[in-house]
Parts: C-alpha cells; structure tokens; sequence
C-alpha cells in the first residue's frame, strides 16, 4: 500500500493542494480566507454551480433512459455482432472530450449534417451538450448494470411467475431489487463525470455555458485569478467526495449475496416478435446515437478544399510555419502512443500493487472490520479522486508545486505520463479487484505449504488467473491515457503535443483546412481507441467489474 499512497501523495495531493494553497495565500503567505465567502457569494459563482448540478443530473437521467433498455438487451439477449458492437459502445467513453465535440460539431454545429439537410443548428445549445454526455456515458450503464444483469440468475424471475406474479410483478420483486445498487452506482458514475465536464462544454457550449470545470479554467488560464480558481477548485473537490463516498457505499451494497450464474448462461436469442421488436430498436437507438456521430466525424475527414480525399492527412506531414505547431502534426500520434504507453505501464504498476492491498485487507470474501474496515474504504476512494478532480487544477498544480529539486518535472517529458496514469490507476483498480477477490486464497495456501515462496506462489497461482484481466486493465488505461487533454494541454510541451491537444488546437484556428485536420486527427484517435476496444473484448473474462 505503501507505494500508490506515496504515489498520490507526491503527484496529486500536492500538487492540488498546492495551487489551492497558491490561491488563497497572499505573497506575504497569510491566508485570505475571506476570499472563500466573497467567491461563494458571488451571483456569477451561483449561475455557474447551478448550471454545473443541472446539467449534470440532466445527463444522468437523459443517459439511464436510453442506456437501461440496451444493457437489457446485452445481458439476456444472444445475437450475431454483439461483442464487436458491445466494443464500439465502449468507443466514445475513452475518446478525448474534444474529439466528442469535434464530432458532434460535424454533426449539429454550423455546415454540419442537420444544418446541410434541415437547417437545424444545436452548437452552443444545451442540447448538443446533454446528447453529447449522452454518447459518452452511454457505456458506463451498459457495462456496469449490463454485466451484473447478466450473471444475475434468470430461474429467480421464473419462480416467482410460476407462483402467479406477472412478468413486471417478478421484475419488480426480485430483478430490480438486485439491480438497484448496481444502476445507483452508474448513475453517481454518469453524474460525477458530466458534472466535471470540460472538453464538450468549451467545444459545444459556447460563451453561454460553464460547468466549475470550465469556470476553473477560464479563472485559471484567461483571467489569472488564482484565488477564485482555488475556491472553485475547493468546491467541486468537496463535491466530488461527497460523490465518491456515496458510491462507496452504494458499491457495498451491490456486493451483497446475489444468485448468480455465468453470461453464457442467462442471454438467449430472441424469441417472438416482442423480443425481436426491443432489440431492434435498442440497435436502431444504439445506431443513431453513436455510430451516427462516429460516421460523420469519419466522413468529415476526408472533406478536402477540393472534395473527398487525402488532403485533411496529407496535410498533417507538413509544418505549418506558423507558432501553432513547430513540428509536423502527425508526430502528435508518436508522441500520444508513446507517452500512452509509459502511463499505462505506470497505471498498472501503482493500480495492481494498490488491488492487491485492498484484495489484502479486506480478504477473498471482501469483508473486514472496524478501524482496518474504514481505512481500506478511505483508501479505495482516494485511488478514485483523480476521476473525479478537475483535471485544469492537476495540470497546473503540476507545474506550480512541481518546479524545484528534487521534484523538478517541468522540461521533463515524464510529467506527461505521470498525470496520465493518474487517470489510469481507477480503471486499472476496477478491472483487477472483482478478478483478485475471486482466487481462492487456500490455493496460495496449499502452494505454501508445498514449500513455494510467496514470489513463486503469486508467479504459479495468482499470475495465470490474472494474466487475462491484467490485458484488459492495461488496455483501458492506454486508452484512457490517449485521450487525457484536460491535464495534458497545461503540461504538453509545444513541440511535443499529444493528439487531443493537436486537436483542441486545430479547432482553436480558424480555416476550412484546420477544421478539416482536427477531423483527420479526431479519426485516427477514434480507430486507434476502437482497435485497443475490439482487442479487449476478446480477452476479456471477467463482466461484473465497474467498466
């Protein structure tokens, strides 16, 4: 345990707390406390966390609506196609923020699809913001309550028919008690990270709206009110622990005795016309609402000064002489591949060390006691803060509290992959737990009894049931760690930038041929996330982990 604390202890509780500090201390180093009240007062503060809440729960809601009747669909139906489109719902929750803008930009915004056939312009609306939270979040339901849906034991429902119950009397009863926790923790999930939004509210929103994060930003970055960015930074953190530690206990809920059986066992083809019916249209939902986007950001791309074609990519060899980019925008893939792939070897190293300790002290049968109960729950939550705290405040802080021996990161290329393994550790966390907490802790026994060491023990017991979950949980953070931009776009140096901040910055200039780049760019990214999904769809073993 000892290394994830000091690993977060150095690279994300000082850092945060060190730009808070930074805010709302005076150069003489007294403290401004009065700062807090003026800034919570304030009727611009107030429009701002409104907006944040209502946005957020908006979203929430919006994204149960039409993301239950699809993991519905995954858990008990069986139907041609199903693991590679289950892969491609999983696509735009680990794309970039700015390439989901970009694609609904292409899709709502001004020339968009609607505006060429329709006339019907939704950018810098709050509904292009809610469809795009939306798309985003689609698969944190369909995964999370999905793949506990479809271990949940299908005989349970049949009893209770057969003793009279109608077939919504049986759900009611017993299907949706043991589902409850599981769409609660989806839905605090949904929620923290629409109400940490960023990238779609600065791509989609406008002038008009700002969530905390965005408002963090403006103050951190346009305005250079650092103590107003301190306050607002210590609200959403406040928020966000409140969030987590509902979802902690949420979680513990859903951990409790549940009939179950294997996936394999509970999905069906589909029988009769009402069944045919749901998954038809669940696909046609699924369809429009996240190939649709894909496919015009995809068509988009190749929509030249001169028609269809290559140009958008060609163009991406070429420097384009101006201070904007000092090397050739394709090299931002290199660079996105490679510090993707230091910070995920650092997301698995920090994430399975920090599992396995949690898998530790509270046992196989994930149970434990008093004061050891209450301090792996406060150490399961601070692992999941980064998901949750405004990414702005982490990239700066980084380069505030990090800029002097022996932390000095600021020209170094590392500080990159380290803030985006930050992101990757909860990712790679959820995916080892369920897998660790299900090996039968007498088999280490019995191999110590044999006369094993605990190095060999772990090498012949532990590591062949893990090996697979370790693929998948190397995987997410890759992913996740590609499409990082709120920290990266602080911290990337100008002639080393990642593929989210080439974007953010085509889309920054103005001009047919850069709108056209960040499209050819959004569309790389897009494949590169979608062949690391197909990937782990095909190796991955265990359904009931959180993502």
């Amino acid at each position: 345990m000892a290394l994830p604390v000091a690993f977060f202890a150095f690279f994300f509780a000082y850092p945060v707390a060190a730009i808070v500090g930074r805010g709302l201390r005076t150069a003489a180093g007294a403290w401004q406390l009065g700062r807090l009240a003026q800034v919570l007062s304030d009727p611009a503060t107030l429009h701002v966390l409104w907006f944040t809440v209502w946005q957020a729960a908006a979203s929430t809601a919006c994204t149960l609506a039409l993301a239950l009747p699809c993991a519905y669909v995954f858990a008990r139906f069986d139907f041609p196609g199903k693991q590679v489109l289950r892969a491609v719902v999983t696509v735009p929750f680990v794309l970039p923020t700015v390439v989901v803008g970009s694609a609904f930009l292409a899709l709502l915004g001004r020339g968009g699809l609607l505006d060429e056939w329709v006339g019907l312009r939704l950018d810098t609306s709050v509904w292009a913001i809610l469809l795009a939270h939306v798309f985003i979040n689609y698969a944190v339901v369909v995964r999370t309550v999905g793949g506990l849906w479809s271990q949940l034991d299908p005989r349970q429902e049949e009893a209770a028919r057969m003793l009279g119950a109608s077939r919504f009397a049986a759900w009611r009863r017993v299907t949706l008690p043991a589902l409850a926790p599981s769409v609660g923790a989806a839905a605090l999930i949904v929620f923290l990270f629409t109400f940490t939004s960023f990238g779609v509210i600065q791509v989609l929103g406008g002038p008009r709206f700002a969530t905390l994060e965005v408002e963090i930003y403006r103050q951190t970055a346009a305005l250079l009110d650092l103590p107003t960015a301190a306050v607002l930074t210590l609200i959403q953190f406040a928020a966000v622990t409140a969030l987590l530690a509902v979802h902690a206990r949420t979680m513990r809920k859903r951990q409790s005795a549940l009939s179950m059986v294997p996936a394999a066992e509970s999905a069906r083809p589909p029988r009769g016309r009402a069944q045919w019916a749901l998954l038809a249209s669940v696909l046609a939902v699924t369809g429009t609402l996240i190939l649709v986007p894909l496919a015009v950001l995809t068509a988009r791309s190749f929509d030249g000064p001169g028609g269809y074609g290559l140009a958008n990519y060609r163009a991406l060899g070429a420097v384009s002489g101006t201070a904007t980019f000092t090397v050739p925008p394709v090299d931002a893939i290199g660079n996105s591949l490679a510090y993707a792939g230091v910070a995920t070897l650092l997301a698995l190293a920090i994430g399975v060390l920090a599992a396995a300790a949690l898998t530790a002290r509270t046992g196989n049968d994930g149970g434990s006691s008093g004061a050891v109960d209450r301090l792996v729950r406060g150490f399961d939550s601070m692992l999941m803060l980064p998901l949750g705290t405004s990414a702005v405040t982490v990239g700066f802080g980084f380069l505030v509290a990090l800029d002097e021996p022996p932390l000095d990161l600021r020209s170094s290329w590392m500080i990159v992959p380290i803030a985006q393994a930050l992101v990757g550790v909860p990712f790679v966390i959820r995916t080892m737990l369920p897998v660790l907490r299900a090996i039968d802790a007498r088999l280490r026994e019995a191999a110590a009894v044999l006369g094993a060491s605990p190095l060999r023990a772990w090498r012949e017991v532990d590591l062949p049931m893990v090996s697979r979950a370790l693929l998948v949980a190397a995987g997410f953070a890759f992913a996740v760690s590609l499409g990082e931009f709120g920290a990266t776009v602080f911290i990337a140096r100008p002639d080393a930038p990642t593929l989210p901040v080439a974007v953010a910055r085509f889309l920054g200039r103005a001009g047919e041929v850069n709108y056209g780049q960040a499209m050819a760019m959004s569309t790389v990214l897009m494949f590169v996330c979608a062949a690391t999904l197909l990937a782990l769809e095909r190796i991955r073993t265990h359904p009931s982990g959180e993502f």
